[in-house]
């Protein structure tokens, strides 16, 4: 199979794609910490050269790797009759291709303070200014169907409260450096985002009974 693999003259896009596919078996069978450019390259019939003509360095060329290979986070917005259950699905689906990349990996890039910020916004728009994310737009949507059920009122939720649980997310993901545990999820919707969105709607009941 090497020697296939050497015999064969691969360019562009073609040999990009077997480096990475390289890259992430390499990833997956010896760690983060055990792959090396060379490792890579050998496994890919290439040399180290055209890997470094792409990739300055390993933690660029993991990157790129799950970048590419790392399922993507679907669009559905989860509609499971009630807001907790809708969050927790979303937060839980969102999270998911964090699990298949493993905390080793996680821990090795993101403790490397120049690509760490990189691996972050790779993976799939955790980090995004609220205006341009597309984690709020899904947020807005679920709060809107909750509103429709009855059990909010949108229009009395600040952005702030909005992205609540994708701000508790992504402090989890970088202080923890590791795949985020539905336990966590749990935790974030059940004991903290929930409770600010009760006590939201209740002082908004109180102020509109005050006002009539």
């Amino acid at each position: 199979m090497d020697g296939q693999k050497k015999g064969m003259r691969r360019r562009g896009e073609a040999l990009e794609d077997a480096i990475l596919l390289a890259a992430c078996e390499e990833l997956y069978e010896t760690g983060y910490t055990r792959l090396t450019m060379e490792s890579v390259a050998t496994r890919a019939g290439t040399n180290k050269a055209v890997l470094y003509r792409r990739w300055g360095n390993k933690s660029e060329l993991v990157i790129a790797a799950l970048h590419k290979y790392v399922p993507k986070i679907t669009d559905e917005i989860p509609n499971t009759g009630n807001l907790r259950d809708d969050v927790v699905t979303y937060l839980r689906g969102l999270t998911a291709p964090l699990k298949s990349i493993g905390a080793q990996t996680m821990r090795g890039l993101m403790t490397e303070p120049l690509v760490g910020g990189s691996l972050i916004a790779s993976l799939p728009q955790v980090i995004q200014p609220r205006s341009e994310s597309k984690l709020m737009v899904a947020m807005t949507a679920i709060l809107k169907n909750a509103e429709i059920r009855g059990e909010v009122c949108f229009e009395k939720l600040s952005a702030r409260i909005i992205s609540l649980p994708l701000d508790l997310l992504r402090y989890e993901l970088i202080t923890m450096q590791e795949p985020i545990s539905d336990e966590a999820i749990t935790e974030i919707v059940d004991d903290i985002f929930m409770p600010v969105v009760r006590s939201n709607n209740q002082s908004a009941e109180n102020n509109d009974n005050e006002d009539n």
